[in-house]
């Protein structure tokens, strides 16, 4: 008997439940619900109330939904973060509603429409690294408060080896040592993340840590919503950069766009100085391919955790 790979953790609320969950809050006034794609943590569905469009998520964790609504605070013409109206207990979990975004995600564009939504992407990406951090704290994954953990971004960044005990994914490294995969490829890996580490400047500004992944909708020329901060960081902007370049590969309708040398005009154009560039990519791409082993080893995925693996350590040796 074979187990098929797991490919999300979220907890799988039916349209029956949900229909009956929002009945039972709302009143009779529910209609047009729709199953929403799904995300690695939550599950979601639209549904009209009160002649408004909203949609509500499910997931065995709070704090995303709280960095969502914390994150509200950044909102601006380039980075539209949608209103979270509610958060509360659900099915062993919990949910929060919040409006609907109308809006193609920028996952699934063709080229020219891609390049259309181009300039409003940079300006978005500038956004967040303009973002003010007044009443925030700390570096890495920041709290429902807006509060980091870590004291600098390279301690975040040198965490990428540590099985944390209060993660979600807990235990993936002894998974990932006792697995097909094994862990020496992610060990050496890791070294080359260290060698870089020294190098980075220091900077701090907002990352939102997962821009692909259908959390990103795209109207015309401009980007209409901003989804999804269960990931967000504090740290270097160009981690964000680093993501788009990390996953271009897997957007065959983008690859004959240079995104690398979009972003690197973009930078000369405004008169910002990025020292290290290609430096601090590399770093990034090797830290975010580290996560996705720990990810999809949690998950038990491991044809994922094999590609992620031979391509992190082709990145960390210095290939593209």
């Amino acid at each position: 008997m074979t187990t098929t790979p797991a490919t999300t953790s979220a907890p799988g609320v039916t349209v029956e439940q949900t229909a009956a969950f929002l009945t039972d809050r709302h009143g009779p006034g529910v209609s047009c619900l729709t199953a929403l794609r799904q995300g690695g943590w939550s599950n979601a569905y639209a549904f009209d109330h009160a002649g408004t469009r909203h949609v509500i998520r499910f997931s065995s964790w709070r704090d995303d939904f709280d960095k969502d609504r914390y994150a509200t605070r950044w909102t601006s013409p380039a980075l539209p973060v949608p209103e979270v109206s509610d958060i509360g207990e659900a099915f062993s979990g919990y949910f929060a509603i919040s409006r609907h975004i109308p809006g193609i995600p920028l996952d699934d564009l063709g080229n020219p429409e891609f390049r259309t939504a181009l300039p409003a992407l940079l300006a978005m990406l500038d956004a967040l690294r303009t973002a003010d951090l007044t009443g925030t704290s700390g570096f890495g994954g920041w709290d429902g408060q807006g509060q980091a953990p870590f004291a600098t971004w390279q301690e975040y960044l040198l965490n990428a080896g540590n099985d944390d005990p209060a993660g979600r994914g807990h235990g993936w490294r002894q998974q990932l040592a006792n697995s097909p995969v094994g862990i020496a490829r992610f060990d050496e890996a890791y070294g080359h993340l260290a060698d870089l580490v020294p190098l980075l400047p220091p900077v701090r500004n907002l990352i939102h840590s997962d821009l692909l992944n259908y959390n990103m909708l795209v109207d015309g020329p401009r980007i209409s919503g901003v989804l999804d901060w269960g990931c967000g960081l504090i740290g270097d902007f160009l981690w964000d950069v680093a993501w788009f370049i990390h996953y271009w590969s897997w957007y065959p309708a983008w690859r004959e766009i240079d995104f690398t040398e979009a972003v690197r005009r973009h930078f000369r154009e405004i008169g910002l100085d990025v020292p290290c560039f290609e430096e601090r990519i590399r770093c990034y791409r090797i830290n975010i391919g580290l996560g996705e082993q720990a990810y999809h080893t949690y998950l038990r995925n491991w044809p994922r955790v094999e590609a992620a693996a031979a391509r992190t350590l082709a990145i960390a040796r210095g290939a593209n």
